[in-house]
């Protein structure tokens, strides 16, 4: 009788085991539901940004804004998801969202091939310029004045892809207000900025600092995602989508960015979406809205 009670014992064994994995099986099921995007906290958004680089991105009273992270704030909010900000270098800014420190970057970031082996982007959200910023009373007057010169940049910028690509040897810092101070202290005779941003810095110097010129940038502004979250990814182009159809997008656009023309051509989102167009500077609207 007793391999028969072995026989009973080693079954009875089996099925408790074979009701664990179900069990598990349903509640590893129950999770992926509740956590679709594979955020790293369910229902909220971790984002990492700058704290340094007004209007786009910066820290003001203790809360994160800017054009860049108010217009996150509100695509967040179409997709029903709470968002936590975190402040980081824009150097390490693309490594962190691919290894899941962070779910999304924010700040201003340029589409390019060379970024894309690294993360994916959303479909881009606004347009930029190169901007040229200069001590006041600099003979550096435009781009072309550069060669020779102590040129500052952002490290891992694509304002440092173009002074590397036109041999500069720029001098690379961390974040913008290094950037600026080396203008302010004297120990850089140029500093290639975002333009937006290098306009507010200028204003906000007191006079020491003047942008002399800027040009177009030649690619979009975007979100970056991790390339494993394609959910992610397509739930975040919807909601952009839908917050530039409710004009949201423009009315960020003429808040921090105010006189600012939009290109002929530039289509943000999906590029079908119809949006209240832009005012710029004497009160006219200067983009027609994107068409299908």
């Amino acid at each position: 009788m007793r391999p028969r009670r072995v026989l009973v014992t080693a079954l009875t064994t089996l099925v408790s085991l074979a009701s664990l994995t179900a069990c598990s099986s349903t509640s590893s099921g129950s999770k992926a539901s509740d956590n679709p995007y594979q955020l790293a906290e369910p229902g909220t958004i971790h984002v990492g940004t700058l704290s340094d680089a007004p209007p786009n991105v910066y820290l003001k009273d203790g809360r994160f804004t800017g054009f860049d992270n108010d217009l996150f704030t509100a695509v967040a909010a179409k997709a029903g998801l709470k968002v936590q900000f975190a402040a980081t270098d824009f150097s390490s800014l693309l490594s962190q969202v691919a290894n899941h420190k962070f779910d999304v970057g924010s700040s201003s970031i340029t589409i390019t091939e060379a970024r894309k082996k690294t993360v994916a982007f959303s479909n881009g959200y606004d347009f930029g310029y190169f901007g040229l910023d200069v001590p006041a009373g600099s003979p550096v007057k435009t781009f072309d004045d550069l060669t020779g010169k102590r040129v500052v940049v952002v490290q891992g910028t694509v304002q440092d892809d173009y002074a590397t690509k036109h041999h500069l040897d720029p001098v690379r810092v961390p974040d913008y207000n290094s950037a600026l101070n080396q203008l302010k202290t004297g120990t850089a005779q140029a500093w290639i900025s975002p333009a937006e941003i290098g306009e507010k810095s200028a204003a906000d110097s007191g006079g020491k600092v003047v942008l002399a010129q800027k040009q177009l940038s030649p690619a979009p502004t975007a979100f970056a995602v991790a390339q494993d979250r394609p959910q992610l990814l397509a739930a975040l182009d919807k909601a952009l989508d839908e917050v530039i159809a409710d004009g949201t997008w423009t009315r960020l656009q003429e808040q921090y960015y105010p006189g600012r023309a939009v290109p002929e051509g530039f289509k943000p989102g999906g590029g079908s979406v119809s949006y209240p167009p832009v005012t710029a500077g004497g009160g006219s609207p200067t983009a027609a809205s994107a068409t299908p």
